[in-house]
């Protein structure tokens, strides 16, 4: 497919964070990877999909690969980035609080103050984006936001084995999932792959599965 790369946007720190953008005709899907820096199995799986759509020819979509969004976070194994906030708890959702009960999950003291996600919602605002991927590792689900993700969670779930879930079990105030999914009803899916799974299983299973939901993608 036809691609090109840019800077998407910059860290506090000053690092680069690359977007690639793949084909020029058909639906667009936006898919993110490294959201949370301690979840490397999220960033093995965008990077194997970087791998794969320089290679195909045969997907009729419109693409943005963010595979390392979090690139702080990544750099130091750490969910936050380098002002100590979890950028999915930072996005400008209509519930999004300051206050937090775990450290873990701190939003920042502004919704919407960090970089990284100043430019995603950008991003969301100028593109008409019919399918998001956010690629985490926790208890493995396919957690869905929105409507119309119906076709790609069901292949998704055949091929991974992978429960489809409406609800992570707790709050997720500015939550990608709760920004684009519940506010702005763009189909979202939230893969969460297996914790600690070997990469090569990743690449091996998850991979293909993704690329094989995309399909579906396709014919909306």
């Amino acid at each position: 497919m036809e691609f090109k790369m840019d800077v998407f946007a910059n860290s506090i720190k000053g690092l680069p964070i690359f977007k690639y953008e793949f084909g020029n005709n058909g639906n667009e899907v936006l898919i993110l990877g490294g959201v949370h820096g301690d979840e490397p199995e999220g960033v093995i799986a965008a990077q194997g999909l970087l791998k794969s759509f320089l290679t195909l020819n045969d997907l009729n979509l419109k693409i943005t690969l963010i595979p390392e969004f979090n690139i702080e976070g990544i750099l130091n194994k750490q969910r936050h980035n380098c002002n100590g906030i979890d950028l999915n708890r930072n996005l400008p959702t209509r519930d999004w609080t300051s206050e937090v009960k775990n450290p873990r999950y701190f939003p920042g003291h502004s919704a919407n103050s960090e970089p990284e996600n100043q430019a995603l919602v950008k991003l969301l605002d100028q593109r008409n984006y019919k399918l998001l991927i956010s690629l985490h590792s926790f208890t493995p689900m396919i957690n869905v936001n929105g409507s119309g993700w119906e076709a790609e969670a069901e292949i998704l779930k055949k091929l991974t084995g992978y429960p489809i879930e409406t609800d992570i079990g707790y709050p997720t105030p500015g939550s990608l999932g709760t920004l684009a999914g519940k506010e702005r009803n763009i189909p979202t899916i939230t893969f969460e792959i297996e914790r600690d799974i070997d990469f090569k299983e990743i690449n091996k299973i998850h991979v293909p599965a993704i690329l094989a939901a995309l399909k579906a993608t396709e014919k909306k």
